[in-house]
């Protein structure tokens, strides 16, 4: 505890690191704000059967990702996603598309473009979600909660809509560019975290109504809870170190190598990103069931249904390899221990070696790619339990596992800061590992 308050102390004394975690607070405090701003022409006191269908199921988990706006009818309902999909379909369009390989290649002003193509993808996918959403309102509340005819609310609505989900993007990019870094990420993770509470509050009041040991069920819980949450960090945190040994090189009168160092390949090398694309994929088929008379979309892809769950496994075993290939490049890798004189031992340089670590990334990834996999579906496991609906999605699943990954990232941001001056990290050790950034 002590060096706990240590650390806040050093935090403080750093002035650029101090505005730059105010900043970000400020900027996540005008998000959180904005989730309670409902859409014009909306009455706001008759939102109870909105609200009521987002207690539960895949509705539910889209309430939490925009941190309750969903359930309000605010102006940031759609939240993140939608920027989140359409960065899914650019980076899909980077391995088939020879254009967006060579705008991958050409540095900033490549990515420039590609953001810039990112944000019009988003507004294309804005435009049919929203009215999807629209169409939900109409089904789920009174005609007395609308203040505008149809036709006028419906497009008010949606280009109010498109404008908040613009707006949380640039506040992103603003966390990004002048806060502490992973913008996109901490707007996430706070929409999350301000879900939590509410989910605690409402299992508590749920077990203490039960006979016979409910309040010792959910001390079990949040012991199961806490178990998850560690080996979720073990999951992100986890390495495979690959041994490289450095030739003795002597330039004038000094000499350099002749030692061993270690390449620490992680497990997890995609972080939380394969679950956000999965499931960034698995809420289309819940839009069309929305517009499925017969509910059969609906039943079928049933947030504990096994088909749901499957496929979303399957997606995020898929996702992993795909986007660990797109940030871990062994033959930069290569190329880059043998312009420093660096071999692994018993491995040829060059190709050779190449093949050894596209093997062993192969080999670790595997079982990442299941047990991310299997933390992502326990929540429905838990629904099964008897846990409640909100509070099971802390069980595993994105949530948890985005919140584990943020934070670890935020703290190693605030880490690299207190040891670039000299002051003493969050860890003894001056090194916290995270996870690839999103």
């Amino acid at each position: 505890m002590k060096a706990f308050f240590e650390t806040l102390k050093n935090i403080y004394k750093i002035e650029d690191l101090r505005k730059r975690i105010l900043y970000t607070l400020g900027i996540l405090l005008i998000y959180r704000l904005g989730s309670f701003i409902v859409i014009p022409g909306l009455d706001p006191t008759q939102l109870g059967a909105l609200q009521e269908q987002t207690k539960e199921g895949i509705m539910g988990l889209l309430d939490m990702f925009s941190g309750g706006a969903f359930a309000n009818a605010s102006i940031f309902a759609l939240g993140i996603m939608p920027y989140i999909s359409a960065s899914i379909v650019v980076q899909l369009l980077g391995i088939a598309v020879p254009y967006f390989q060579r705008l991958q290649k050409e540095g900033e002003s490549g990515r420039n473009k590609l953001n810039q193509i990112t944000r019009l993808l988003t507004v294309g996918i804005l435009l049919f979600q929203g009215p999807a959403y629209i169409t939900n309102l109409y089904v789920q509340l009174p005609q007395g909660a609308f203040l505008l005819s149809n036709f006028w609310f419906t497009i008010t609505a949606t280009i109010t809509m498109i404008g908040g989900t613009m707006f949380i993007m640039w506040l992103g990019e603003k966390i990004t560019d002048k806060g502490i870094g992973n913008g996109i990420s901490l707007i996430i993770m706070i929409g999350i975290i301000a879900r939590l509470p509410f989910a605690f509050v409402a299992e508590l009041f749920s077990k203490a109504e039960e006979l016979g040991g409910g309040l010792v069920m959910l001390l079990i819980e949040l012991v199961l809870l806490f178990a998850v949450f560690m080996f979720s960090i073990l999951l992100i945190q986890g390495t495979r170190k690959i041994p490289v040994q450095y030739a003795k090189r002597i330039v004038g009168n000094k000499q350099y190598g002749g030692i061993r160092q270690y390449i620490p390949l992680k497990v997890n090398a995609a972080g939380v990103m394969p679950i956000i694309f999965a499931q960034a994929l698995m809420f289309i088929p819940m839009l069309f069931a929305r517009f499925d008379a017969t509910a059969g979309i609906a039943a079928a892809f049933s947030y504990t249904g096994f088909l749901y769950n499957f496929t979303f496994g399957l997606l995020i075993i898929l996702f992993t390899y795909f986007y660990t290939a797109i940030i871990i490049n062994p033959n930069q890798m290569a190329e880059d221990m043998k312009k420093n004189g660096g071999f692994i031992p018993g491995v040829k340089p060059g190709k050779k070696t190449v093949e050894y670590l596209d093997s062993i990334m192969s080999k670790i990834t595997l079982p990442g790619s299941i047990f991310l996999a299997i933390i992502a579906i326990l929540p429905a496991f838990a629904i099964k339990l008897g846990i409640n609906n909100q509070f099971a999605h802390f069980f595993g699943g994105t949530s948890l596992l985005i919140l584990v990954g943020v934070v670890l990232d935020t703290l190693q941001q605030i880490e690299s800061h207190l040891l670039m001056r000299h002051y003493d990290g969050l860890m003894k050790s001056g090194r916290l590992k995270g996870r690839s950034g999103m």
